[in-house]
């Protein structure tokens, strides 16, 4: 069955949703181990950043599995 460029990019944006909240709490949990103090707010925003990318990779690869099965 083929998945439509729309259900690709809802399914890598829930994905992604769902990844942003775990790289958060590890962040929140981890950096302190390695002793890097960072607020609330910077983890946030380096969530958003590697989310950001994170769509960009999954749609990507979505859409070329997707070319490649065609093929």
């Amino acid at each position: 069955m083929k998945q439509s460029r729309l259900m690709s990019l809802v399914e890598s944006i829930a994905n992604v949703l769902v990844g942003y909240g775990v790289a958060v709490v590890t962040q929140i949990l981890i950096f302190p181990i390695f002793g890097l103090q960072t607020t609330l707010a910077q983890n946030l925003k380096m969530g958003l950043v590697f989310t950001i990318v994170s769509l960009g990779r999954s749609y990507a690869l979505r859409r070329l599995f997707e070319r490649w099965r065609r093929l």
